[in-house]
């Protein structure tokens, strides 16, 4: 099982905060959206490449993270592919805050 991994303190990352952490080398992006921290995989399903990384920096709309490349749409909350050209869903990873710090931890192998 994957340890958690530390994000970063809740007082500093509110509403609106999203960054990029690396969690057993898969890139992962993580989110705060109205009070409430999610994480998925940095990864279009499309073309393989990132969504919110320095190079990318998909635009964030509610729930939805859009692929500055080709446009297609996943649910922040969830992983699911929501428009075309990207028909399959990105991994949703479980986030937690224990003693004010934000953390994800990969559990897709456990």
């Amino acid at each position: 099982m994957t340890d958690w991994v530390d994000v970063a303190p809740l007082d500093e990352f509110g509403p609106g905060a999203r960054t990029i952490v690396d969690v057993d080398g898969a890139e992962v992006a993580v989110f705060n959206i109205d009070g409430q921290i999610y994480a998925i995989e940095d990864v279009c399903s499309h073309d393989a490449e990132c969504l919110l990384c320095e190079q990318a920096e998909g635009e964030v709309e509610g729930f939805e993270i859009i692929c500055p490349r080709h446009g297609a749409r996943f649910d922040i909350r969830t992983g699911k592919a929501l428009t075309a050209p990207a028909y399959e869903d990105i991994a949703s990873l479980p986030t937690r805050v224990e003693a004010d710090m934000v953390q994800v931890r990969d559990d897709r192998w456990d």
